[in-house]
């Protein structure tokens, strides 16, 4: 099983950044993606997640309406397409799949908000 995370980096405040995620070694369109985010010094947090079908997505209050999360079961793909990026946004990011007691997490990809 292999969740690899792509498309971190340093941007400046106000912009924007595409995070993927390859998933491999499992039925990817049966699990639950996630992606959760630890900033330095603080606990991880979830950030996104979305269905197997990718007909339902939640995203948390602090990102809502400035990132959005999808799904391409036919690619075995997660994405995160986040904007107006602050630099309270800046963590590690990780993937996470999940189904009933079964979970996987990438190693994360760093993502730096700062001018």
């Amino acid at each position: 099983v292999q969740l690899v995370e792509s498309g971190g980096g340093l941007v400046q405040p106000g912009g924007s950044l595409r995070l993927s995620c390859a998933a491999s070694g499992f039925t990817f369109s049966s699990y639950v993606m996630s992606w959760y985010r630890q900033a330095p010094g603080k606990e991880r947090e979830l950030v996104a997640s979305i269905s197997s079908t990718g007909r339902s997505t939640n995203t948390a209050d602090s990102v809502k309406g400035r990132f959005t999360i999808s799904r391409d079961n036919a690619k075995n793909t997660v994405a995160l397409q986040m904007n107006s990026l602050k630099p309270e946004d800046t963590a590690v990011y990780y993937c996470n799949s999940r189904r009933i007691s079964t979970e996987y997490w990438g190693k994360g990809t760093l993502v730096t908000v700062s001018s």
